[in-house]
């Protein structure tokens, strides 16, 4: 059944658009096997009355069923209106409503519907951790451990991220979500330099000496090696993919050399200043599409946009149009393909009068047909089978290339922000000192060493 449902939506979305503004077609309602017709003599009557109440059992199962699901942003995210068409028409008792909460402070506004006597939401939709870690500490969301054991779910499939948001051994939360960390470039940038491209097996040192032997400081035709984001996880994070450390460690030398590596690439014309950006405001996606940028790390949902924005004329393929992604760089000694990445998940509330019913579309939209769905709009769905692969990689617009199709293969996946009971308050500090230390106003030490003694008496 799931390959059916698989095989239909992937044909359904190769066909369409790229992430048109119409949804995609639903998936077709799984066939189900006709019920044997028993004849009068194989079925006394005293069966027959004996067996009344399991069939009542049945219309009761079939009874309608209203599912209440918080999300954000309805009218420009193509993949909910797939996702609700597509579980309707497999399970044609049940009606979702979908509430758009937006997407400005979503997660606060969500405490603040759950917390009051009033919320009759069944289902909502997690944005980030910090929020999970809220919406627990509430008690507004339940523990699904019962119900995935019930069912068989296996986890693995998950690539360990579920295990970063297990809160004291209970996972109150299933990713549908995923989108990771890659390397973007242009291709055209390393034709000109002739230098090769980057690869999908790269240590950050291999990554620097690229970024600058494709770099042109000459003032009217630069051409920057790299450019960051002024996110801290551009820099930060690039230190947690050791599997060692995260950012709930507390002591944070360990970013020390990667935020030595970015300021000299500042000072080298390698990379744009982060003074500048934060100055002018330029978004990572116009520095890339500008067609002077050689690189650019950014997750995966990036992809999707450049697909869209060329295929529509908004980006200038003349500049841009020639690109391919890899795996992100990684430290001396880790594998390739491990990367950051940052999870949207689904979870039941405490308020819901029909919480087996809301855990059975949790369960849908976070297994493999709602991956395929997701997959049909050129989004990352939580779990990667190779049929999500296949649909992603063969979207009008995707590069043709064959490394830039194994970039989607992730060997460890870390959460850029694990749970924490006081993860709000550590992405508070360090998103200040990080500010500090990329405009100067901190050296790399100071800056570092306000992060440890802050976030420690935090912890303590």
């Amino acid at each position: 059944m799931k390959k059916k449902v698989i095989s239909l939506l992937m044909s359904a979305a190769v066909a369409a658009s790229l992430l048109a503004g119409c949804g995609a077609q639903p998936a077709p309602a799984p066939a189900t096997e006709a019920p044997k017709t028993e004849t009068k003599e194989e079925t006394p009557a005293a069966e027959v009355k004996e067996e009344t109440p399991a069939a009542e059992e049945t219309v009761e199962e079939a009874e309608p069923v209203t599912l209440k699901w918080a999300i954000w942003d309805e009218s420009t995210t193509q993949y909910w209106g797939d996702i609700k068409a597509a579980y309707e028409t497999a399970h044609p008792n049940v009606t979702i409503e979908m509430v758009d909460l937006g997407s400005t402070d979503y997660m606060t506004v969500l405490a603040t519907e759950l917390s009051g006597s009033g919320s009759d939401f069944d289902v909502v939709t997690i944005k980030d951790v910090p929020g999970y870690a809220t919406l627990v500490q509430k008690n507004a969301i339940i523990p699904l451990d019962d119900y995935i054991a019930a069912d068989g779910v296996d986890l693995s499939k998950y690539a360990g991220a579920t295990d970063q948001v297990t809160v004291d051994g209970k996972l109150y939360e299933l990713p549908f979500r995923n989108d990771f960390w890659v390397l973007f470039y242009n291709k055209d940038i390393f034709d000109a330099a002739g230098v090769d491209y980057p690869t999908n097996d790269m240590t950050w040192e291999e990554y620097d000496e690229l970024a600058r032997k494709v770099t042109d400081t000459t003032f009217g035709s630069q051409i920057y090696g790299t450019h960051y984001h002024t996110w801290r996880s551009t820099v930060q994070l690039c230190a947690v993919l050791d599997g060692k450390h995260s950012i709930l460690d507390g002591n944070y030398d360990f970013m020390k050399p990667y935020y030595e590596m970015v300021l000299n690439q500042e000072k080298d014309g390698v990379c744009r200043k982060y003074t500048d950006l934060k100055t002018e405001g330029l978004h990572y996606s116009a520095a890339f599409s500008g067609g002077d940028v050689a690189m650019l790390n950014m997750g995966s949902w990036f992809i999707a946009t450049m697909m869209t924005n060329l295929k529509s004329g908004e980006y200038d393929s003349s500049l841009c149009g020639n690109w391919g992604i890899v795996k992100y760089p990684h430290a001396d000694g880790v594998p390739a393909g491990s990367t950051l990445g940052t999870i949207t998940g689904l979870a039941v509330t405490s308020a819901s009068d029909t919480p087996d019913a809301a855990w059975d579309f949790v369960k849908w939209v976070s297994g493999e047909e709602g991956a395929a769905v997701m997959a049909s709009s050129g989004n990352f769905p939580a779990i990667m089978t190779d049929e999500v692969k296949e649909a992603i990689t063969s979207l009008d617009g995707f590069p043709t290339d064959e490394a830039s199709k194994e970039a989607l293969n992730v060997s460890n996946l870390y959460l850029e922000v694990p749970y924490g009971e006081n993860v709000s308050e550590i992405n508070s500090i360090l998103d200040s000192y990080h500010g500090s230390i990329m405009t100067g106003e901190m050296s790399i030490d100071d800056g570092i060493a306000a992060m440890n003694e802050e976030v420690s008496a935090l912890l303590k």
